[in-house]
């Protein structure tokens, strides 16, 4: 489990992509204390399991799936991206629950300064807007930010300037994509929710009557 609080920028030392499965190696320097072969870091937003490790860089697989909801096969020998550690025990919860599975990708479509601000709008699909609330959470690209506006096609979020020095969003230009994890908890919400599908019989009046 990660919280979305990106610890540092890594750049991409190679891509071994055949058709839609390979490795990729990393060099990063904060992300590898204390790592070891087998623990996950999440990068842009992906959860990665780390297969090799050396003095300046870690490498990892990666899976057919991983490549289909995710905009991982469009980066190159390079590119930045954010990297965290999976959450220790004893940290700080500083963001929100992510857990690293990307629910899909959306498209970079405005950049607009506000003051020290910079607002994102990104457009995705139906149905991944439909978990996305004004003022509740969202992973974008790793980075766990607050939904500041929702449309029926788009989202916006509102950049500080430590998230935008500390992070690669800012770096996106139109028309580039970006991963996008929906917060956890409107999922479990809406599969509780059908009682053809869950275990029991949970619905709306059952809450109502009992308090919630």
């Amino acid at each position: 489990m990660f919280t979305g609080i990106i610890e540092e920028t890594g750049t991409i030392k190679n891509m071994a992509i055949t058709g839609t499965s390979g490795t990729i190696t990393i060099s990063a320097k904060k992300v590898l204390e204390g790592t070891k072969i087998g623990d996950s870091i999440s990068t842009d937003g992906i959860c990665l399991t780390v297969t090799d490790i050396g003095p300046d860089h870690f490498t990892a697989d990666v899976m057919a799936e991983t490549v289909r909801r995710s905009c991982l096969s469009e980066k190159k020998t390079g590119d930045k991206v954010n990297l965290e550690r999976a959450m220790a025990a004893d940290g700080r919860f500083g963001g929100h629950i992510v857990s690293g599975h990307i629910d899909g990708t959306g498209t970079v479509r405005e950049m607009r300064r506000e003051e020290n601000a910079v607002w994102v709008k990104i457009e995705c699909d139906s149905r991944i807007l439909r978990y996305i609330i004004e003022k509740g959470s969202i992973t974008i690209d790793g980075i766990s930010l607050t939904v500041a506006e929702v449309t029926h096609r788009d989202f916006s979020v509102s950049v500080i300037p430590h998230t935008g020095a500390e992070t690669t969003l800012l770096g996106k230009k139109t028309g580039n994509k970006v991963n996008l994890e929906n917060d956890i908890v409107g999922k479990y919400v809406e599969k509780l929710m059908k009682p053809e599908e869950s275990r029991g019989n949970l619905t709306l009046e059952y809450l109502e009557n009992n308090g919630f």
